[in-house]
């Protein structure tokens, strides 16, 4: 592993004080492909579009249709709102073919969950949205894979959550997006 191409997280935690919810990726794409200095950053990722379907019916909601990007300032007010708080299970990454396919990534330095948690007082739901995070979350619970879609109660840190498994929003995974917003929307169906 060559060492200068180690990447920091370029994004501090999104972590608003009373938020239920925290949803973690794996890391996010180079800088290069983002649409906005925020989590799923990238245009051509669903996670914004996904958010849109469940709590206002309009994938196109997030979205600056003139510019092509999310508008990180709505984007923010809404999990502010929502009590959705944002990292990554990844601090530090190699990306082994340059790419941002999570198959590709090998993870550093793990993301201090217990940290992220410590911040939370009032989390009780954390999601994996995607396989590299739902592996590293398994590991750190010491706990069987929920199915996709689906969740497990385990017990971290004194506390007992609610661990969901959640499909990637990129457009890589191959599931129709109103189909990805479905399964999104029965953990979401509370809040909206």
């Amino acid at each position: 592993m060559d060492r200068t191409q180690i990447e920091k997280h370029p994004l501090k935690p999104f972590l608003p004080p009373q938020a239920s919810i925290l949803m973690l990726g794996s890391f996010p794409p180079s800088q290069k492909r983002w649409s906005m200095e925020f989590f799923y950053p990238n245009f051509q990722n669903d996670m914004w579009r996904i958010m849109g379907l469940i709590f206002y019916q309009d994938k196109e909601h997030f979205i600056v249709k003139a510019e092509k990007r999310f508008d990180k300032e709505k984007v923010e007010q809404f999990c502010t709102e929502k009590g959705i708080a944002l990292f990554d299970t990844a601090q530090a990454v190699y990306r082994t073919m340059g790419t941002a396919s999570d198959k590709d990534l090998e993870i550093v330095e793990p993301t201090d969950i217990a940290s992220l948690l410590n911040q939370l007082p009032h989390c009780h739901t954390i999601v994996s949205t995607g396989q590299k995070s739902a592996e590293v979350l398994c590991e750190l619970f010491a706990c069987k894979m929920p199915k996709m879609g689906e969740s497990c109660t385990v017990n971290y840190q004194q506390k007992t959550l609610q661990f969901y498994r959640m499909p990637s929003s990129s457009r890589a995974y191959p599931l129709q997006l109103e189909k990805k917003a479905e399964m999104y929307r029965k953990l979401f169906e509370p809040y909206a």
